[in-house]
């Protein structure tokens, strides 16, 4: 009996945490970009409002980087994060190191967001937590450098903007500002 009880309060007081676990899309792990550890995106973004874009440094949207990270810096206090993530996938625009991209993006543009390992995007060779944003987007992926995933704050894809939608579009930066209102407004921050 008192093994019974014991196991009734481990499952009354592990049910919050459970209520709480990450999404299946988050529970992933990647290196920051030229980093060595992998970290996983539960302990870095579980909560937040998430912006998820596949760069790149030769790319006619390359200089999107610059309203990317305006836009990170503009509402990060609110819990919203850009989370970048470089591709070689379309004509071999980020061929450079892991290095060379994290250098050219903080000298040239200031970015500061998160940006991890190069991996892979395209349908069909694309990384696990690709094939998921895509599957969660109604089968979208990216045709091109730049196509931005918009996460809310439990986890899930709430929509999906092409290469040519500009961080500062109004779509956009609606969108966003319905998924952090509809945090707020059921209060979990």
């Amino acid at each position: 009996m008192e093994a019974i009880r014991k196991f009734v309060l481990c499952l009354v007081l592990l049910a919050p945490m459970a209520a709480n676990a990450c999404s299946d899309l988050l529970n992933a792990e990647f290196r920051p970009l030229a980093g060595k550890e992998k970290v996983s995106l539960c302990s870095l973004f579980e909560g937040k409002v998430l912006l998820v874009v596949n760069t790149a440094s030769k790319c006619g949207f390359t200089p999107q980087y610059e309203a990317l990270e305006a836009l990170h810096q503009r509402l990060g206090a609110r819990g919203f994060a850009v989370v970048g993530f470089p591709s070689n996938d379309f004509l071999g625009q980020e061929p450079g190191s892991e290095e060379q991209i994290k250098e050219f993006c903080t000298l040239t543009y200031g970015v500061k967001f998160p940006m991890f390992e190069k991996v892979t995007v395209k349908e069909g060779t694309a990384v696990p937590f690709y094939r998921e944003l895509a599957s969660e987007a109604g089968g979208e992926y990216p045709g091109w450098n730049f196509h931005k995933y918009l996460i809310d704050r439990s986890g899930k894809v709430v929509a999906s903007f092409g290469s040519r939608t500009k961080p500062d579009d109004p779509k956009l930066t609606e969108a966003i500002e319905k998924a952090l209102g509809a945090a707020a407004a059921a209060g979990t921050h």
